[in-house]
């Protein structure tokens, strides 16, 4: 599993290994040298360029390294997890934050949110059987952010996002929402997090189509400290025509500068494409809207993948012919709940949140790997991020019995 969410080379900026004398201390202690006979600056130059699959069965200096801040930071699997056993009396279901490292193969625990006020969330209910009430969280940069879910009583469970920082491994709470949403459409593109549509505390026009940016990379540093959640606020956008986005939970994909959002799944599907620059809404192309039948993401922003939950097939879509290419299809990928892409890996939960199958949609093997997900555990969403600097932390681990096929 080594290699399941690992890319071998860097993709981004935050990836780019720093060079400067000024990052020395940020290299790991150790009473050995890196690679003898060479200082260890220049040593971690020689190393970057080796995958750290490769590094990290060798030795424990070269384990360490691999997890210090100034080592190029491989991707890892962020994964909202919910108990399979564990429900109270008023039905609402416990979630976690987990974290898959592929290259030790283990689960880490993350902290747990703030409990002032605490995470209530509605998953199942006894009078909707067939139904899953939905957590929406999206990834942005180097944060995990939870959006819109449902408490006991059916109304909006957040009132702010919740954000986790890799950075800081530490929880903070978003720029309140203008109107608190369930059952919305969410999602993000070039930094910055959109929610559409939805229902509040009860159904209402206004907020059915209105539409809220919240830019995580404008900070006004003399509120910081004042606003307590760094001077970031939402800004409302051009609205939808009408309230068809408001039924259920809906992915907004983040695509080359636009935002693609699909009603329901289907024959009886409606499309419509939001452009963040000319923050205009258009018609989505009939292509694109026909092979809409599941979930689907974004790799980088560029490339789109798509699930047909009814036969398990995987596409990829070409913009320039409006299609929709068949790339892998498996009886394991039907019904499948929710995917997320990153450093050439799809990654899919599984029907009934058992399992998750990671797909290398680069490599024409196709090959995939069964991730299972913790004991105890069902996957409600998945996200790719950079991995966390390991150093300090010691939250409880699971093994991870994930398999490869071919």
């Amino acid at each position: 599993m080594a290699d399941a969410i690992a890319s071998t080379t860097p993709t981004t900026d935050t990836e780019t290994l720093t060079l400067d004398r000024s990052h020395r201390h940020d290299l790991p202690h150790h009473d050995q040298p890196l690679l003898p006979g060479l200082p260890d600056h220049i040593s971690q130059l020689c190393l970057s360029l080796v995958h750290p699959s490769s590094l990290y069965s060798v030795c424990r200096s070269w384990r360490r390294l691999i997890y210090s801040p100034s080592f190029p930071p491989f991707l890892s699997l962020y994964a909202l997890l919910s108990s399979s056993s564990t429900a109270s009396q008023n039905h609402l279901n416990a979630i976690d934050f987990f974290t898959f490292d592929p290259i030790s193969s283990c689960w880490h625990l993350l902290p747990h949110p703030p409990p002032d006020p605490p995470l209530r969330v509605l998953l199942h209910h006894p009078s909707f059987i067939s139904r899953n009430f939905p957590i929406q969280s999206v990834a942005v940069s180097s944060n995990l952010i939870l959006l819109a879910a449902t408490t006991h009583n059916f109304f909006p469970a957040l009132s702010h996002p919740l954000v986790f920082n890799l950075l800081s491994k530490a929880w903070t709470f978003g720029p309140p929402l203008a109107a608190p949403r369930r059952w919305c459409a969410a999602g993000s593109v070039r930094g910055a997090v959109y929610v559409a549509s939805g229902m509040g505390f009860h159904y209402s026009v206004d907020t059915a189509r209105s539409v809220e940016k919240w830019d995580l990379r404008i900070q006004d540093e003399n509120d910081r400290y004042h606003l307590g959640y760094f001077g970031w606020e939402w800004k409302r956008k051009s609205g939808l025509k009408d309230g068809r986005f408001s039924r259920e939970a809906i992915d907004a994909v983040g695509w080359r500068g636009k935002l693609c959002m699909v009603n329901v799944r289907g024959d009886a599907a409606k499309g419509a494409i939001y452009d963040v620059e000319k923050d205009t809404w258009e018609e989505m192309p009939e292509g694109m809207l026909d092979g809409w039948r599941g979930p689907v993401a974004a790799m980088n922003e560029e490339v789109m993948y798509a699930l047909d939950e009814g036969n398990g097939a995987l596409r990829k879509y070409v913009p320039e012919r409006d299609v929709w290419e068949k790339i892998w299809e498996s009886e394991r990928l039907r019904g499948a709940q929710q995917i997320a892409a990153g450093g050439g890996r799809v990654c899919v939960v599984c029907r009934g949140g058992l399992g998750i199958i990671v797909v290398d949609v680069v490599s024409p093997l196709r090959r995939f790997w069964v991730l299972d997900v913790p004991a105890g555990f069902e996957a409600v969403a998945v996200h790719i991020l950079p991995r966390m600097d390991r150093l300090d932390i010691s939250f409880p681990v699971q093994p991870s019995t994930s398999m490869e096929i071919r």
